[in-house]
């Protein structure tokens, strides 16, 4: 059954408006039954009862260290001129760590400060020369847990170290919160099992289900359980079929996965206000904005949208601390840090925006640079080390001003991050590989800005390293008459990386028969551009200039992409004809190419990071044997001159 209508978002919430309402609805919600399980299985778990000792620990009085347990009051008056004299077996015994104290001694004598002054076979004379106070050195009878005493309290999450507490203090069983079921369903026509399905045989309009499986890791990071329904295609029937019957079952929540939208084949909403009540329809965050909560049978249902990261950011903002409260837990607190944004990020008014970014320590501060921002690119979270909130009631945030950032990695990981912003190249994924091969400790984080965006993030300090590859027209050199014009005065190093093969990137084959840049301005052709400031884009418009050709009269012109296997990519999807770009992005999508000239990529760096540790491993993996090879083996790269410095100030 299908439907021709579209929604709109009638009930759309701040984020801090839906937070609100789903809290006061979680106390109609049903509450978590519970169960009995064995203390040695019951780490993670959340105790629903208070936990009382059934027995003392130590359940004896225990010497703690090895020597002569004694009563302390025999060993009064003892010195080092007026020794006393003790018999072992008589006044003193000898104990190791852990040993039941002799009746009638109250403390231990370490055995280096016990001196045997004869030994008489059967009975040994010892002297000691200072006094023992009483319960010295010994573990007393409950020291640690006594019997009937609280170990821990209700709603006490058990850990590891909780496992020993429990079993010394006798318990053998706890009783616990079941652990949330939580229901998922999966839905969209366009949706295939991953499991099922060869990659290669995937028909266009066809997706991977990630989701379903990605959301059931993250419920179980929680403490939740999961059962992952079977696809079902977008029909409402069947949908809502499925999700009755989970609600009317022993689930604790249900997901509906995809069909959030306002789109007309997005059912869940329709489903969940059929079966139940819409609580929200649309929340005002970016990713996740088509998020649907509501309620069935006293159960929460949520409609999570069918773009990974706004499933990501639904979960984390709504869904998480919903299966904490249920666990009463509180929802872990964010890290934050100070960053400094390496340039002005705009945002739309009315949506508060979670803004994915790599970070690195550059110059003693965070510096952010963002990654993709649509809502499809999974990798934006996968590469991500921090997430910056841009409020709803603000443009953007300013470029190299503070803000403050959610960490999603350790700060001493990001502070050992080589952060490299400009130029793309293959070869930058190369040395990252190598670099994480070499070092657990150091990581290379690369940004796409375009090689003249490379040179900036150094003259501003938020970058410890540029790619670049700037042609300057009137001598045919790369990148230090640019250094030299934008960044005077800096102290730098620029060393050659690469030279590699630019050109046009066609279809294979050639269906066009595109034979060199005069072809780009028929009518026939769409041409994919690079970015204004990147090489790739200073190296076209010099070489239409030289053909005395215009840019208005190629279709396409201003369709512009930030890396070259965006190009590629873009090329090989049909949307367009031809780009400029590397060979190796040909290569790596088996396109045609056609050379138009080798170029010179290089690293431009601050000299005082040039000498730093970090830079020195980069500099070392890039002189290397593996590296270089790894490089040609890719297509289109000559190594020569490869680690070679160029240029210094």
């Amino acid at each position: 059954m299908t439907h021709d209508k579209r929604h709109i978002y009638l009930k759309m919430k701040s984020l801090a408006d839906a937070k609100a309402l789903l809290h006061q609805a979680a106390r109609t919600f049903t509450p978590l039954t519970t169960e009995t399980v064995a203390v040695t299985h019951a780490a993670g778990r959340v105790l629903s009862g208070p936990v009382f000792a059934a027995i003392s620990s130590p359940n004896y009085h225990a010497a703690a260290m090895d020597g002569i347990a004694v009563d302390a009051a025999a060993t009064f008056g003892a010195s080092e001129t007026a020794p006393k004299t003790l018999f072992a077996g008589k006044d003193a015994h000898y104990v190791n760590t852990g040993h039941v104290m002799p009746e009638a001694t109250n403390a231990v004598i370490m055995i280096e400060n016990v001196h045997v002054a004869e030994d008489q076979g059967a009975q040994q004379v010892l002297e000691i020369t200072a006094p023992a106070f009483p319960w010295q050195n010994v573990r007393r009878i409950g020291e640690d847990i006594v019997a009937t005493e609280l170990v821990f309290p209700r709603n006490h999450k058990i850990t590891p170290y909780c496992i020993g507490a429990l079993i010394t203090a006798g318990i053998r069983q706890v009783e616990v919160f079941r652990q949330p079921a939580v229901f998922i369903q999966p839905t969209g026509s366009e949706l295939v099992d991953h499991a099922a399905t060869d990659p290669a045989d995937l028909r266009p309009g066809q997706v991977l289900d990630s989701n379903s499986h990605m959301l059931s890791d993250l419920v179980t990071s929680c403490g939740g359980t999961c059962f992952r329904n079977s696809i079902i295609e977008d029909d409402t029937e069947k949908i809502a079929h499925a999700v009755k019957t989970a609600a009317q079952g022993d689930y604790d929540m249900i997901f509906i996965t995809g069909g959030s939208s306002a789109g007309s084949a997005d059912y869940t909403a329709d489903v969940i206000s059929r079966l139940g009540t819409v609580l929200i329809h649309g929340v005002t965050m970016m990713p996740g904005k088509p998020v649907v909560i509501g309620k069935i049978n006293h159960k929460p249902v949520f409609g999570i949208p069918g773009y990974p990261v706004s499933a990501i950011i639904a979960f984390e903002q709504l869904i998480r601390p919903l299966i904490h409260r249920m666990l009463h837990q509180p929802d872990p607190a964010d890290r934050e840090t100070e960053v400094y944004p390496t340039r002005k990020i705009p945002s739309k008014l009315g949506l508060e925006e979670f803004l994915r970014v790599k970070l690195g320590n550059v110059g003693g501060k965070i510096v952010a640079t963002p990654l993709p921002r649509g809502a499809g690119c999974i990798t934006s979270f996968t590469e991500a080390d921090g997430i910056i909130r841009i409020p709803n009631h603000v443009e953007g945030i300013a470029e190299n001003k503070p803000v403050t950032a959610s960490l999603l990695r350790p700060l001493s990981e990001i502070r050992n991050t080589i952060v490299a912003v400009g130029s793309h190249d293959n070869t930058m994924d190369v040395l990252a590989d190598l670099i994480r091969a070499r070092s657990s400790r150091v990581s290379l984080s690369s940004s796409h800005v375009g090689s003249m965006g490379g040179l900036m993030a150094i003259k501003k300090g938020l970058a410890h390293v540029a790619g670049t590859h700037l042609l300057d027209p009137d001598d045919g050199s790369y990148n230090i008459a640019y250094i030299q014009k934008y960044l005077p005065g800096m102290s730098l190093r620029l060393v050659h990386l690469v030279d590699r093969e630019q050109g046009l990137i066609i279809a294979k084959n050639n269906p066009k028969n595109l034979g060199a840049i005069n072809d780009l301005t028929r009518d026939d052709i769409t041409f994919i551009n690079r970015q204004p400031g990147s090489g790739t884009r200073i190296l076209l418009d010099f070489k239409l200039r030289q053909a005395g050709l215009n840019p208005a009269d190629i279709v396409g012109y201003t369709n512009e992409e930030f890396t070259h296997m965006a190009v590629a990519v873009a090329i090989l999807s049909g949307s367009a004809d031809a780009g400029l770009g590397i060979y190796a992005a040909a290569k790596a999508l088996d396109l045609d190419f056609i050379p138009i000239l080798t170029e010179s990529y290089d690293l431009l760096m601050p000299a005082d990071v040039f000498d730093s540790d970090m830079m020195q491993l980069m500099l070392e993996i890039i002189d290397s044997d593996e590296f270089q090879s790894r490089v040609r083996s890719l297509g289109g790269y000559h190594t020569d001159n490869t680690g070679k410095i160029l240029w210094r100030s």
